[in-house]
């Protein structure tokens, strides 16, 4: 490593600017998918490249369909009547529905195939039974609209008076209302449901066209290929979006510092995209706008800084583990691997598409299989703010981030995978299914 890049490791050891930049995003407030606050994270971004010595530094457009959030109102109407606090889920459309309550537990496909959902209610957790993958929301609320149900409420499985939020489609107006209530709201649901409840569910939304934004910027020599390396800035418009993915883009702004200093054997392209939560809308964006066959490898930061050790979803790539478990010798730093392929983060635009995909997320230090905590913690919640981060993540993660694009730059050709490849690791996870409920399942792999 030149003498440079290693400066530039030790001092980020003690670098106030990746909370300095944190900081600043949080203080934004509303960065959901097409807002004036979105626009302004892009903004902070490309500052960010530009302060890292990135060159043709754009912050670039693309059209989408923004979700504003209006009041939902939730109440049993019978055998008693009682209101709850509630929220309503992106792209759900407005509405009012009145009908039984009905419990569908995790709300996976064999629970909602156990009730009889259709015209009614239901009501599912924002977890997942032990054993088993975790269930996305947009499968569990794919398979009741398509079981029938009128509506749908999401209950969390973490405490506090916490009503989460998540989209129920990519980009559209999803089928029937959706709303999200807290653990505490839950249990009393899941209570009344057993008693035959019935309640009424009232959703103010609205889905226009609107406008979302990229920041991208370029590093090392001008070849060809390149390695892009993506992150998105955009938050649910419910919390400061610290975790969910200030974190993220942070760790990508802060290796962006990093990789300037860094020998690359071919450019490396870095971009904060937007839209992440109503869809991957900027990555696809991205992905639509680059020559992907000079793409060598995309490495999507999604969840790194927010935990003490850093984790790396190489879907089914083994080039990619064998780049990982380097870095990982090299450093003397943990960093657990997962090979299951899933569809639910930046990578996705870019992995069905046939680049080899890299996603670096986090989890707690020693943390077990058994003892992972299942879900998002607080994320998608009131409660994902910047008093959840440390610091330390944020620069060691970068540090570590940093060093993995360096790796996969010098790696060469990094073998691309087919779309029966990636279908086949998707179905051995058991994603098929799912991902035709949600709508994301690509229609060409019929």
């Amino acid at each position: 490593m030149n003498p440079e890049a290693t400066a530039a490791l030790g001092a980020a050891w003690i670098d106030d600017y990746p909370w300095e930049f944190l900081t600043k995003l949080t203080e934004i407030g509303d960065r959901m998918g097409g807002s004036p606050g979105e626009r302004r994270a892009a903004e902070l971004v490309a500052e960010g490249f530009e302060r890292a010595g990135a060159r043709e530094v754009e912050i670039a457009s693309f059209e989408m369909n923004r979700w504003s959030r209006g009041e939902a109102e939730l109440a049993v109407t019978d055998p008693v009547e009682r209101s709850f606090e509630t929220i309503a889920l992106p792209y759900s459309p407005p509405g009012e529905v009145h009908g039984e309550l009905v419990d569908a537990g995790y709300g996976t496909p064999d629970e909602l195939d156990e009730v009889d959902v259709e015209g009614k209610i239901v009501v599912a957790s924002t977890t997942t039974p032990e054993g088993s993958r975790f269930i996305h929301r947009m499968e569990k609320f794919g398979h009741a609209a398509a079981a029938g149900a009128e509506a749908f409420v999401f209950r969390n499985h973490k405490p506090g008076q916490l009503p989460p939020t998540g989209s129920l489609r990519f980009d559209r107006e999803a089928a029937i209302p959706g709303v999200g209530v807290s653990k505490e709201t839950g249990d009393w649901l899941t209570d009344y449901a057993d008693r035959g409840a019935r309640a009424a569910l009232r959703v103010d939304a609205g889905t226009e066209p609107g406008t979302s934004h990229n920041a991208h910027g370029q590093f090392g020599p001008d070849t060809d290929d390149e390695v892009l390396v993506v992150g998105h800035h955009d938050a649910h418009d419910i919390a400061e979006g610290a975790l969910d993915n200030g974190c993220g883009i942070t760790v990508v702004v802060a290796a962006a510092t990093l990789l300037a200093e860094m020998d690359l054997d071919v450019r490396v392209r870095v971009a904060g995209v937007g839209c992440e939560e109503v869809g991957l809308l900027g990555a696809d964006a991205l992905a639509e706008r680059l020559d992907l066959d000079s793409v060598r490898a995309v490495v999507n930061v999604d969840g790194a800084g927010r935990f003490r050790d850093l984790r790396a979803h190489t879907h089914g790539s083994e080039t990619m583990a064998e780049i990982v478990a380097s870095v990982a010798d090299e450093t003397n730093q943990p960093i657990a691997v997962r090979e299951q392929a899933h569809p639910f983060s930046d990578h996705w635009p870019f992995l069905k598409r046939g680049v080899p995909a890299l996603q670096l997320h986090s989890e707690r230090a020693a943390q077990t299989a058994a003892a992972r905590e299942r879900g998002r913690g607080w994320g998608h919640t009131h409660a994902d703010t910047r008093d959840k981060v440390d610091d330390r993540n944020l620069r060691e993660h970068a540090m570590l981030t940093a060093l993995l694009v360096r790796e996969v730059a010098r790696t060469g050709e990094v073998p691309r995978p087919t779309a029966e490849t990636i279908a086949g690791n998707l179905r051995s996870g058991n994603y098929e299914e799912g991902m035709k409920a949600a709508g994301i399942w690509p229609d060409e792999w019929e």
